[in-house]
């Protein structure tokens, strides 16, 4: 949202006053991209398993740059996007879930298919990552307001 100006009489200064986001979305839409770059980087830090190195450059670079996006809308006094937000979470939920995709398998023979530190960091990161991106999606869905479509009347 945009900031208004309230004038004060007894002062007789203008006060400008933001009326976007809560800090709190802001600060966790920039912890959920470090989290992103995290995923991107993780791969070369438990020694890369040539099956997830690409899916964590392209998943944890997608999370870092749309909650990073995000970040960047709430600090330049626009809504948060709830879309952007929800494929975060999406993406993040695979994240949690891919060591037993791409191995080809369901079960906890999928963790064999990477470092143990690997898939664990994943599914660690991920998991918060979707819980958080989820909930920034919720809270920013809340405030949008029901009834009449805009532009409708």
């Amino acid at each position: 949202m945009s900031e208004s100006t309230t004038n004060d009489p007894a002062a007789g200064e203008s006060h400008t006053r933001d009326q976007g986001e809560p800090d709190s979305q802001k600060w966790l839409s920039g912890f959920v991209s470090l989290i992103g770059l995290w995923l991107a980087a993780s791969p070369f830090v438990y020694g890369p398993a040539q099956s997830m190195l690409w899916n964590n450059l392209l998943v944890g670079g997608a999370i870092f740059l749309l909650a990073g996006y995000n970040y960047y809308r709430i600090i330049t006094a626009h809504p948060t996007s709830t879309g952007v937000m929800s494929l975060v979470a999406l993406l993040a939920l695979w994240m949690v879930v891919s060591h037993f995709a791409i191995g080809g398998q369901v079960a906890i023979g999928g963790l064999e298919v990477a470092s143990a530190g690997l898939a664990w960091s994943n599914i660690v990161s991920g998991l918060i990552a979707a819980a958080l991106s989820a909930y920034i999606a919720y809270a920013a869905g809340r405030g949008v307001p029901r009834g009449t479509a805009a532009g409708t009347r």
